[in-house]
């Protein structure tokens, strides 16, 4: 019998990137970059004023600010929902890990951008809402906060949010880049599957989609590498996350052309020929799956054993 297909693929994925992130605390070393909002091609003026609002009640920014970015991304949902996921009574506040965990349990991709101020006026200029964190208080008292930032207007220098109880709050570029500095430039997108944030790198990018595999939403996955795929195409990372996605989901024309594509781009990776294997056998291409599987094994490297375990099964049964 052949091994647990789920199981081997929570094993392939191992030659993933490994999900970590700083943790700090919302509504409870400094980078030195300078901001400035003169990017080549940036709008004058930006406002997204489809986002919608909610009032921040005393220590729940994070759910109101995330619900906000939520039902923006197509979630129907409340901060009343959010704040069992998200709130930590004891913190009087959320964690940057619940908002990513909450927003990726709703089937929605949360991607943390890199710090600094380039990187926020891009997505705002694509439509796209973001979530920021801030520190209102002193280095020594720090007072933590969350808002969302849906515009800005570059010749006033002015940062446009929604923010506590003020749906359309207007700070001049000085003050927000002191207060969210304080908070070392943490800022968070959240989009539907398949829509590409115009900042994303690889590595990082993969990481979020990542999350959405772990919790089972491979649909949502398979969207999400996709526009990997069509932003990295040479990228191994994400055409083997949309071939592991599309077998989860039992596609697997879709999932052997996927894993085909990655032996062609890269002759090396065992692991693309031992997934390839494993789609062919399944589909009862007997021959091909052999080669493939014995592909595999002839490359070796950390995953040997489940390939041979792989090509072992398919002689088993295309014996019978």
């Amino acid at each position: 019998m052949l091994t647990s297909r789920r199981a081997e693929l929570g094993l392939r994925r191992a030659f993933l990137l490994a999900l970590t992130g700083a943790v700090l605390t919302g509504c409870s070393a400094t980078l030195p970059v300078e901001q400035r909002m003169s990017l080549p091609g940036l709008p004058e003026r930006v406002e997204l004023t489809e986002v919608p609002f909610y009032s921040q009640d005393d220590h729940q920014c994070g759910p109101a600010s995330l619900a906000m970015a939520l039902n923006w991304a197509g979630a129907r949902t409340t901060p009343e929902r959010l704040v069992p996921q998200i709130y930590l009574p004891a913190r009087h506040g959320s964690l940057q890990p619940e908002l990513l965990v909450a927003t990726r349990r709703l089937g929605y991709l949360g991607y943390v951008l890199e710090p600094g101020l380039d990187s926020v006026l891009l997505e705002l200029a694509a439509g796209h809402p973001v979530v920021v964190m801030q520190n209102r208080g002193l280095g020594w008292y720090p007072v933590w906060h969350y808002a969302v930032a849906v515009g800005f207007d570059a010749g006033h220098q002015e940062v446009i949010l929604r923010s506590g109880r003020q749906k359309r709050h207007v700070v001049s570029l000085r003050v927000f880049e002191r207060t969210w500095r304080r908070a070392e430039y943490w800022a968070l997108v959240v989009l539907p599957p398949g829509e590409m944030p115009p900042t994303a790198r690889e590595s990082p990018y993969i990481q979020a989609v990542l999350g959405l595999e772990q919790l089972g939403h491979w649909r949502a996955a398979a969207l999400a590498y996709r526009a990997a795929v069509a932003r990295w195409p040479q990228s191994l990372s994400a055409r083997m996350g949309l071939g592991n996605s599309l077998y989860a989901t039992g596609d697997l024309a879709g999932a052997q052309q996927a894993y085909r594509q990655a032996t062609l781009d890269h002759p090396t990776a065992g692991v693309a020929f031992n997934n390839l294997a494993q789609t062919l056998a399944d589909q009862g291409h007997w021959q091909e799956a052999e080669q493939a599987a014995q592909r595999a094994v002839s490359l070796g490297g950390p995953l040997l054993a489940s390939y041979k375990e792989t090509l072992r099964a398919i002689l088993a049964r295309s014996s019978q």
